[in-house]
C-alpha cells in the first residue's frame, strides 16, 4: 500500500536522469482513487483487471481479493451493460463486508453514457474509450470529413460526456480517458491518420471538454499493441501537455502484449522505456494469462528502475572461468533463504576480481575468495571468511545480527 510520496522535480525532466542516476519523474497532479493516489509524486501505482463476468458477484469478489492480496492496488472490472453496472454495486458492498475497501475502476465502452452514469455510483474511477464512447459508424464510401461534420460530432460527444463528468465531479471521483490505438474514431483516422498524433488529439478533445466543465480529476492512457507506437504516443502526449500547461498523470500499458516470456519482454520494453524517462504514474501489464501473473511483472519493472522497493534486489555476476563455486546453485540457495526480506540488496559474486567493486551498493555480499571458502561483506566491509558449505547459514546469521532479519 502507499505511504509517503516520492520526490518530484518542478521541471519536465523526463528526458534525462539526475546526476545521481535516479529517475526524475514528470510532475503531475494527484488524482485520488479511493485510498490510493495516482500522480502527485506518489509511488507508481500497480493495476490489473479481473477476467470474470461482473454478473458473477462471488467470482468477481474472489478475483478482486486475489489480486489485491498480492499487491494490486487498483482493480478494473468490465461493465458492458446496466445489469453489470448494478452488479458492481453488489461487488463493492460484498468486498466491504467480507474483506476491505479495494479501489475499483469500471471499464465502459460502446455508447456507454447510461452505463457509465449507473456504475459511477459504485466505483472509484470510470474508464472511457474516446473512440467508442460515442460510437461513429464508419461509412465505407467516405472520402473525407468536413470541418462541419467533425464539429457536429464533437458537440455530440460533449453533450454525451457532460452528465458523466458532472456526476463524477459531484462525487469527487476520477475518470481515465483511455485511448486505444486500435479503436480510434473514424474522424480521427481521417483527420490525423492511424498515428500517435491521432491518439493524442483524441485524448485532448476529451480533456478539453472536461476542463470546460471545471473537472480535472483525470488520468490519461494511450495504449497500443506495438511498442514503438505506444512509446511515441506517450512521449507526444507528455510534450503536448507541457506545452498546454496540463499536468495530468499517465497510465502506462502495452495492450494485448500476449503471454509468456515475450509478453513480459514486450510490456517491459514499452513501460520500462517510458518510466526511465520519468513518464508514467500508474501501470498495468496486460498478459494473456491469469491476472495474478501480471503483478510480479509490474513490481519487477518498478524495482529494476528504482521506483519501488518491494522485494530483495539480487546482484549476481554471470559467472566465468574465475568463478570459485557453482554460482547458479548458490544464488538459488541465497534467494530461497532471503527472498521474503523486503528492501535488502544482496550480492552473490563468483570471485574477488570484480566482486567487491560491482557489489559496492549492496547491503550484503557473498563472494568467492578462495576455493572452498567465501567471504561475507556488509556493504564494502569484509566481515568474515567461512567455509562454502556454511555460507548461506552465516549470511543469515549476519543479517540477524544486524537486526534486519524477519522470519518468513
Amino acid at each position: 500500500m502507499q505511504t509517503l510520496p516520492l520526490p518530484t522535480t518542478s521541471k519536465p525532466a523526463y528526458s534525462q536522469m539526475s546526476t545521481d542516476g535516479n529517475i526524475q519523474r514528470r510532475k503531475t497532479r494527484p488524482v485520488k482513487v479511493a485510498n490510493i493516489t495516482i500522480g502527485g509524486g506518489y509511488p507508481v501505482v500497480v493495476q490489473s483487471m479481473i477476467n470474470e463476468d461482473t454478473l458473477d458477484i462471488d467470482g468477481s469478489v474472489a478475483a478482486i481479493r486475489r489480486l489485491h492480496e498480492i499487491g494490486c492496488e487498483i482493480v478494473r472490472v468490465t461493465v458492458p451493460s446496466i445489469a453489470h453496472a448494478q452488479a458492481v454495486g453488489e461487488i463493492k458492498q460484498k468486498l466491504l463486508q467480507t474483506y476491505q475497501q479495494v479501489p475499483l475502476v469500471a471499464d465502459v465502452h460502446h455508447n456507454g453514457m447510461k452505463i457509465a452514469l449507473e456504475v459511477a455510483k459504485h466505483v472509484d474511477k470510470v474508464r472511457i474509450n474516446p473512440g467508442l464512447y460515442v460510437f461513429e459508424k464508419p461509412k465505407p464510401t467516405r472520402t473525407e470529413y468536413t470541418q462541419a461534420e467533425f464539429d457536429e460530432i464533437g458537440e455530440k460527444i460533449r453533450e454525451t460526456l457532460k452528465p458523466l463528468v458532472l456526476s463524477l465531479k459531484e462525487q469527487g471521483k476520477a475518470m481515465r480517458i483511455g485511448v486505444n490505438h486500435g479503436s480510434l474514431a473514424e474522424r480521427m483516422l481521417f483527420t490525423y491518420g492511424d498515428t500517435p498524433e491521432g491518439m493524442v488529439q483524441s485524448a485532448l478533445e476529451f480533456l478539453r471538454i472536461c476542463e470546460s466543465l471545471d473537472y480535472q480529476n483525470l488520468v490519461i492512457s494511450l495504449k497500443a499493441s506495438r511498442v514503438p507506437v505506444m512509446v511515441a504516443a506517450y512521449r507526444l502526449m507528455a510534450q503536448r501537455m507541457d506545452e498546454l500547461g496540463m499536468d495530468y498523470p499517465l497510465h502506462l500499458g502495452v495492450t494485448e502484449a500476449g503471454d509468456g516470456e515475450y509478453g513480459r519482454i514486450k510490456s517491459t520494453a514499452g513501460i520500462g522505456t517510458l518510466l526511465a524517462e520519468g513518464i508514467g504514474d500508474t501501470i498495468r501489464v496486460s498478459l494473456t494469462e491469469a491476472p495474478e501473473k501480471e503483478i510480479p511483472v509490474c513490481y519487477s519493472i518498478l524495482q529494476a528502475l528504482g521506483l519501488r522497493k518491494t522485494m530483495v534486489e539480487y546482484v549476481a555476476c554471470p559467472s566465468c572461468g574465475r568463478t570459485l563455486f557453482n554460482l547458479e546453485e548458490v544464488l538459488h540457495k541465497v534467494r530461497e533463504a532471503t527472498k521474503h526480506l523486503t528492501g535488502l540488496d544482496i550480492a552473490v559474486m563468483g570471485c574477488i576480481v570484480n566482486g567487491p567493486g560491482e557489489m559496492a551498493d549492496a547491503d550484503y555480499g557473498y563472494v568467492g575468495k578462495q576455493p572452498g571458502f567465501i567471504s561475507l561483506y556488509r556493504g564494502r566491509e569484509e566481515i568474515k571468511k567461512v567455509p562454502e558449505d556454511k555460507g548461506v547459514l552465516e549470511l543469515i546469521n549476519l543479517i540477524k545480527a544486524d537486526g534486519r532479519w524477519v522470519d518468513p
